[in-house]
């Protein structure tokens, strides 16, 4: 796996404190007896974030998942938002939903299911990014945390994949174009 990375773009330790400085600025968002915080992990790639993320939260929480994709094989959106695992909660209204994604591109996901959650009666919902490529926007969003903002290079890595690949790298690593080009 290593020998496809053209290189390392941020390494553990890097990681490390893009999320305890995320979970500080959580907790004082989140912090008080009228919040009912739930975290929801957006998966597959958020997973690694989120356990780490949560690991460092000392606010009250609940985790919850959803599976939701704009992508099939390869590295370009479909521009289509299709909901796999859907989020079924009988207590969201009185629920302040944060969505963990692993990182945003177009804004499509993100915006699509901010708006999706709202109708489905969520309390609040915000959401949360471990990275943001906001030169790929083809919407307007913004998260309302972002760990990074990084170029428009295809990542992999911390719960990043490509065809499902790289995703226990413990780093975030760009992969060599011939790798994702030829697939």
């Amino acid at each position: 796996m290593n020998q496809d990375i053209a290189k390392i773009m941020i390494d553990e330790e890097e990681l490390d404190r893009v999320v305890t400085r995320l979970a500080g600025e959580i907790d004082r968002a989140y912090a008080g007896e009228d919040k009912h915080l739930v975290l929801l992990c957006i998966l597959k790639g958020s997973l690694m974030f989120m356990s780490d993320l949560m690991k460092k939260l000392t606010v009250p929480l609940e985790i919850d998942c959803m599976r939701v994709s704009s992508y099939g094989a390869g590295t370009e959106s479909t521009g289509r938002i299709n909901i796999i695992l859907d989020l079924i909660r009988p207590d969201l209204p009185q629920c302040d939903v944060l969505v963990i994604e692993d990182i945003i591109d177009s804004g499509n996901t993100l915006s699509h299911l901010t708006k999706y959650l709202k109708l489905k009666g969520a309390k609040s919902v915000r959401t949360c990014t471990l990275l943001d490529k906001p030169s790929r926007r083809t919407v307007e969003f913004t998260p309302d945390f972002c760990g990074l903002t990084i170029p428009d290079e295809f990542v992999v890595g911390y719960g990043l994949d490509f065809n499902e690949k790289y995703r226990a790298l413990p780093y975030i690593g760009v992969l060599k174009p011939e790798v994702y080009k030829k697939a």
